[in-house]
C-alpha cells in the first residue's frame, strides 16, 4: 500500500509561513541507506536536533518516491484563519504529489481533507508513521531555512534563531521595532504589540 504522509509546521509561530509537507516513502526503504546511519531518524521533527533534521531531510528528498510542500503566507493566514490555512497548505502539498497512492495519513485528530475517502487523521502519526515523520521533517527544514533567509532581510528580529515563535528575544524585538510584513497580525500577541487589544 502506497501511503502519503502529511504534516504541517509553524502553526504556533507569530511570524512566517505555515508549511505542510507530503511524502511518499518507498515501501522497502531501509534507513541503513543513509550516509550516517545513527542520524537518519524518522520521528516527530520536534524531538530531533537541527543536525538530525537536516541530514534526515536530505535523505528523504533523495530517497522518497515523492515530496511536496504547501506554503501559506502570513497575510493569507490573517485573512482566512489558521484552520483554513492548515487545510490549504495540506491540499497544496498533496497536489504536488505525482505518484499514485492508496492512502493519505494526516498527523493529528482533524481530517482536513474529508472529501477524499483515502484520507484519515492519526494522532501522533508524526512519531509512528514513517511517511508522516518524513513530511514533518522536510516541512520543518524547509520552513527553518526560509526563516534563516528572512533573518537576512529583517535582521533585528532574530528569525534565524526562534523561527517566528514567541520567545523572549522575539518579544523584546517586537517591543523595540514593531511588526514587519512576516508577522501574523491576526494573532493576539501581535495585536497587543500593535496596540489593537
Amino acid at each position: 500500500m502506497i501511503i502519503v504522509g502529511i504534516d504541517e509546521v509553524g502553526r504556533g509561530c507569530w511570524a512566517g509561513p505555515l508549511v505542510a509537507g507530503a511524502v511518499i516513502l518507498p515501501p522497502d526503504l531501509l534507513l541503513e541507506d543513509g550516509p550516517i546511519n545513527k542520524e537518519i531518524i524518522l520521528r516527530d521533527s520536534k524531538k530531533m536536533s537541527k543536525k538530525q533534521r537536516d541530514i534526515t531531510a536530505e535523505f528523504v528528498n533523495k530517497h522518497a518516491l515523492a515530496v511536496g510542500l504547501g506554503w501559506v503566507w502570513p497575510a493569507e493566514i490573517d485573512e482566512i484563519g489558521l484552520t483554513a490555512a492548515v487545510k490549504q497548505a495540506m491540499l497544496a502539498a498533496l497536489r504536488t504529489i505525482d505518484v499514485a497512492y492508496d492512502e493519505v495519513i494526516i498527523d493529528g485528530n482533524i481530517n482536513y481533507i474529508p472529501d477524499d475517502s483515502r484520507v484519515r487523521s492519526v494522532i501522533k502519526a508524526d512519531d509512528s508513521v514513517p511517511a508522516v515523520s518524513a513530511a514533518s521533517i522536510v516541512a520543518k527544514v524547509a520552513r527553518d531555512n526560509y526563516m534563516a533567509e528572512a533573518a537576512e532581510h529583517f535582521p533585528v528580529y532574530g528569525f534565524d534563531s526562534h523561527v517566528g515563535y514567541g520567545t523572549a528575544a522575539h518579544i523584546a524585538a517586537l517591543k523595540q521595532f514593531g511588526v514587519c510584513e512576516l508577522h501574523r497580525q491576526s494573532y493576539k500577541p501581535i495585536k497587543q504589540i500593535m496596540g489593537l487589544l
